[in-house]
């Protein structure tokens, strides 16, 4: 043995997913005592199990490729400012839930990323931390013992690798979001409506209505959302709850990873970008995440269905350019644009309400029949929400009554009563509210 081969230490990614890709790498230019100098500086310690500034830098990166970005100027800032003023204005009109929103701003693609990245942050960490844990489970159990000194280091790794596929996902969804809503979760700080300019100017382009009618809608939809959220407190946790329940399902091919990892050149970096871009750590679809993602997606139908009849209800006889936008806006969000697309791949996780039509049905029905206050009504409480059967039978949950409808009847009956006069009737009508007892009124025991 040469005096070389005995400095050289054994590859430590023996075992693992990374063994053939860093064993190629060594019999190239590089030893692995420069292999793990490199690593270490590229991996180096962060909170979580996704590398998220990291995952932000690369997110800047592919909104810097992608064009200019400008920042917004005072015109736009105050175009943003009157359009919210007005949509709360006939918003007022359509519900009896309050403005949710507390300032007004506009937004550039990075601001976008900038201030929702630590929404994202609470998205995707419960589905990092169950990809490189299912990385790591994965493992045949000798090899999770031959590389228990290095397990730390390949949750670093996983941990990046996986950042720079959330990182470029969330660079493409900045080049097509409209507004800090528009995903149907409210992803920037509490009580702000913000609008990306620059996205919703290339929204415009392919319809035949002027920019004001696309921002005054959009910013409808914007602050109906923000009312949403802030009067349904629970609403934003059950969200992430299934966004937790779908992590929590995740499974990992790690033949396929060391496959794709075996045929990468190392001296070539943008073959692992392809990679990357590809899914390279793109979880398999579990029964266990096929039931969170219903349960996900049918909650997302729920949220654009209301907000679906609360803007058109507000646009009623004022702004006939709605019922059109509504139509895009509803084509839009139903297939996703190729950058929501980009996301599900890359990440595993879809944010589509497939069934946003008949959400929106179902509250029209039931606000034609029970009113506005009764369309409401469900959202203070998860337990009175509509379910995924009801969305197969919009018009028949809008004709059910529900208990808490009839005892709100009962209610009503007997208060209708006192004011009536009768307010010293009691359970069977008589006057002085005995039932069964003598002409006194004392019980027949005394």
């Amino acid at each position: 043995m040469s005096e070389r081969d005995d400095d050289q230490p054994e590859n430590p990614f023996k075992g693992t997913p990374f063994e053939q890709m860093f064993g190629e790498m060594a019999g190239g230019q590089m030893d692995l005592n420069q292999i793990m100098g490199q690593v270490q500086r590229m991996f180096t310690p962060h909170e979580g199990s996704v590398d998220f500034d990291a995952a932000k830098d690369v997110a800047r990166h592919t909104i810097a490729a992608a064009g200019a970005d400008p920042s917004p100027h005072a015109g736009q800032i105050g175009a943003v400012a009157d359009a919210v003023r007005l949509a709360e204005a006939w918003l007022d009109r359509a519900t009896d839930i309050p403005a949710g929103a507390t300032t007004s701003t506009a937004w550039s693609r990075a601001e976008w990323i900038e201030h929702t990245s630590d929404t994202w942050h609470q998205l995707v960490e419960p589905i990092a931390a169950h990809v490189v844990s299912a990385m790591a489970d994965a493992l045949p159990e000798e090899a999770r013992a031959m590389a228990a000194p290095l397990m730390g280091m390949l949750t670093q790794a996983g941990g990046a690798m996986f950042g720079q596929q959330i990182g470029r996902a969330l660079g493409e969804l900045a080049g097509e979001v409209l507004s800090a809503s528009d995903i149907g979760i409210p992803l920037g700080p509490v009580g702000v409506a913000a609008v990306l300019p620059t996205n919703l100017e290339a929204f415009g382009e392919g319809l035949d209505h002027g920019p004001a009618d696309v921002m005054l809608y959009v910013t409808l939809r914007e602050c109906a959302h923000q009312r949403l959220f802030s009067h349904s407190p629970w609403l934003r946790s059950a969200l992430v709850t299934a966004i937790e329940e779908f992590g929590r399902g995740t499974r990992i091919d790690v033949s396929a990873i060391e496959a794709q990892l075996g045929h990468l050149d190392p001296t070539r970096p943008e073959q692992i970008q392809e990679a990357l871009s590809n899914g390279l750590f793109e979880p398999e679809r579990t029964p266990e995440q096929q039931k969170a993602l219903l349960r996900l997606e049918t909650l997302l139908a729920f949220v654009e269905g209301w907000v679906d009849d609360v803007v058109t209800q507000a646009t009623a006889d004022t702004m006939p350019a709605a019922i059109p936008l509504a139509e895009a806006m509803r084509r839009r969000r139903a297939a996703g644009g190729p950058a929501e697309q980009t996301f599900a791949s890359l990440v595993g996780l879809e944010l589509r309400p497939r069934r946003l039509r008949d959400a929106s049905t179902l509250w029209a029905a039931l606000r034609d029949r029970q009113g506005t206050e009764a369309r409401d009504l469900p959202w203070t409480h998860p337990d009175l929400m509509p379910t995924a059967d009801d969305l197969d039978d919009p018009l028949g949950f809008a004709q059910t009554e529900r208990p808490e409808q009839s005892a709100d009847d009962d209610f009503d009956a007997e208060l209708g009563r006192l004011l009536d006069g009768d307010l010293d009737a009691g359970p069977d009508g008589d006057p002085d509210g005995s039932a069964d007892g003598d002409e006194d009124g004392d019980s027949p025991s005394s």
